[in-house]
């Protein structure tokens, strides 16, 4: 099975870079963003097991086992210039598959998260979550914005999300970031709803010890799911922006 969907392939691109999904959700939620990205980057969305082209395989239920497998699916892809993105559970795969490379002396050029605490914050909302049953979890996704409410009441949709959605969060629950983990080489730029009960703003500012650079922030108007629907421009406006002044920065470096 593919892990990847590849919208428009690049050869030779500017910029490689891996988008990868929320818990409950699949590749398919940053179909939208690709044809707002520059058309000389090579854009890879990830699906995690269980759905999309690998619906045939089991979800992973631990967060090692989770990043051990995306390790294994960006590895090949790590060469020239590439970024890492991701949103909640998204993003602790992106900072842990970024600092396992980086060990490997293949580090991203950067690396975006959006929605989610820092890894030295303290976080109950995920074992919270595992612990509700079918229905009050359903209501509590679909009241974050990024679920449609249909979802839960059509069954073959309802159950198709609850057999993917549960393991993601019992993966997300069992993260234990290491405390003798080094801080990343690369910059790391935290998105975020203003509005977000899972990632607050005061939680995002420790994101800097998870580099050395200075941690830069985009902030928009919205919960958890900030950049859905007619967000999504300035989202990608700011994501763009970002990736460029660090492409920029480093065409500088190498040219001085």
């Amino acid at each position: 099975m593919r892990p990847f969907i590849r919208p428009r392939p690049v050869e030779n691109p500017a910029l490689r870079l891996v988008l990868l999904h929320h818990a409950g959700s699949s590749a398919m939620v940053y179909y939208p963003l690709v044809r707002l990205l520059p058309a000389d980057w090579d854009v890879l969305l990830l699906d995690l097991p269980g759905r999309g082209s690998r619906h045939g395989e089991q979800p992973d239920r631990e967060m090692t086992r989770v990043v051990d497998r995306v390790l294994a699916d960006v590895t090949p892809q790590a060469d020239g210039r590439y970024a890492l993105f991701g949103h909640s559970m998204g993003a602790i795969v992106a900072s842990e598959v970024a600092r396992r490379l980086a060990g490997q002396g293949r580090p991203p050029v950067w690396v975006g998260v959006s929605g989610r605490c820092a890894p030295a914050s303290p976080v109950d909302h995920p074992a919270r979550l595992v612990t509700l049953d079918d229905e009050s979890l359903l209501t509590t996704l679909v009241g974050l914005g990024g679920l449609p409410a249909l979802i839960g009441e059509v069954p073959e949709l309802r159950e198709q999300f609850l057999r993917i959605v549960r393991p993601d969060l019992e993966a997300v629950a069992s993260y234990r970031p290491r405390v003798d983990r080094s801080p990343l080489p690369c910059p790391i730029t935290v998105f975020g709803g203003i509005d977000d009960p899972f990632a607050p703003l005061g939680s995002l500012p420790a994101w800097q010890e998870e580099t050395v650079a200075p941690l830069r922030q985009c902030l928009f108007p919205g919960g958890h799911f900030y950049f859905a629907d007619d967000a999504l421009p300035e989202f990608a406006r700011q994501l763009r922006a970002e990736l460029h002044a660090e492409l920029g920065t480093q065409a500088a470096r190498a040219a001085g």
